[in-house]
């Protein structure tokens, strides 16, 4: 069995391995990690080696720490990852670079129907009719898009979100509000098949599909790292968040949104923004939670796309494609018949 880890911000984490009678035999680990003294590399095979196939992340990293020498380093990787790679292993997961992906980077449609295409590009990944794929949001107004569980009367103030010409819609996933301001965001969805996240906890896989895109943000010179759960952040404030949805037939949905050109007073006057949240935070204004892309690279936000497009398939070797006519309208049917309607939007009231 062969599993691997990319450690978000660190290192390619390899390990290979065999199971005999419910043990783990024939243990090797690998990477491009950094590790002294040289023979810990022994000493951690050995504590794996033997092991039950049912231990669990912490077990492992537990018995790596208890075999290390003192003074032992790892550079660029944890025993949790090793542990973790193991997990990916016994339960054969997938890596990146086992699917041919897509890049889709469509024209602008309506909030709506970027939250159907959600689902529906979700489901058809999971069924196997779809290669996973990366799509960039483009919309054709301004939005707040809440999440599945949040309160609509207290999260939006309907007034404020009037004043300013922003529609209320309500997404699949949980998570905090988004304010989609035209222009003013950047917003990806990553469609994916459940055996790619194999191994990972719910909120290592957070991290470990936003990892891209840190890199991208890195090449563009911001210094972005990821802050659980869900949170991308830069030493000068929050850029952004994400969050997931996991379907029954094996498709993944996890989707981010930055913020490009945020406007911190039309944030505070459509959404209901509780005290209690921003002092969890660390602050006392929701405009100084977040610190846009533009203000620290002065790129045009179509270059920040095209650079995160560029990063992705760097990685991944994706190929351009579009949204396919089918697809389109059974997005068409899903606002029909659940994201315009009240039932939807007002089901947490």
């Amino acid at each position: 069995m062969h599993g691997e880890y990319k450690v978000p911000g660190g290192k390619l984490v390899v390990v290979d391995l065999e199971v005999q009678d419910g043990r783990i035999r024939d243990f090797a680990l690998a990477g491009d990690f950094f590790l002294e003294p040289d023979d810990a590399l022994a000493d951690i095979d050995a504590a794996v080696n033997g092991m039950p196939d049912t231990s669990e992340v912490g077990e492992i990293a537990a018995a790596i720490r208890s075999a290390l020498p003192d003074g032992a380093q790892l550079l660029g990787f944890t025993p949790e990852s090793v542990g973790t790679a193991v997990r990916r292993a016994l339960q054969r997961a997938s890596s990146w670079g086992d699917f041919a992906w897509q890049v889709v980077d469509d024209p602008a449609v309506s909030p709506l129907m970027n939250l159907a295409l959600d689902e529906v590009l979700t489901e058809r990944v999971g069924a196997g009719l779809r290669q996973p794929t990366l799509r960039i949001w483009e919309w054709d107004r301004s939005a707040v898009v809440i999440g599945s569980f949040q309160s609509f009367r207290n999260e939006v103030d309907p007034e404020g979100a009037a004043k300013h010409g922003f529609d209320v819609v309500r997404r699949i996933s949980g998570g905090g509000a988004m304010l989609m301001g035209a222009g003013q965001i950047i917003t990806y969805s990553l469609y994916v098949p459940a055996s790619l996240v194999a191994g990972l906890t719910f909120a290592d896989s957070y991290a470990f599909l936003d990892d891209w895109v840190l890199q991208a943000l890195h090449s563009v010179g911001i210094e972005a790292t990821y802050q659980g759960l869900n949170d991308i952040t830069s030493p000068t404030g929050k850029i952004g968040g994400a969050a997931q949805k996991r379907l029954a037939n094996g498709g993944v949905l996890h989707h981010a949104t930055l913020s490009y050109d945020i406007d911190g007073q039309v944030m505070s006057e459509v959404l209901r923004i509780g005290r209690e949240k921003l002092s969890d935070k660390g602050t006392t204004s929701a405009a100084k939670r977040v610190d846009p892309i533009r203000s620290q690279t002065g790129m045009e936000r179509r270059a920040i796309l095209d650079r995160f497009i560029e990063v992705f398939q760097g990685l991944t070797g994706a190929e351009r494609a579009s949204i396919t006519d089918e697809e389109y309208a059974a997005a068409e049917e899903l606002v029909r018949t659940k994201f315009s309607t009240d039932a939807w939007l007002h089901r947490v009231p």
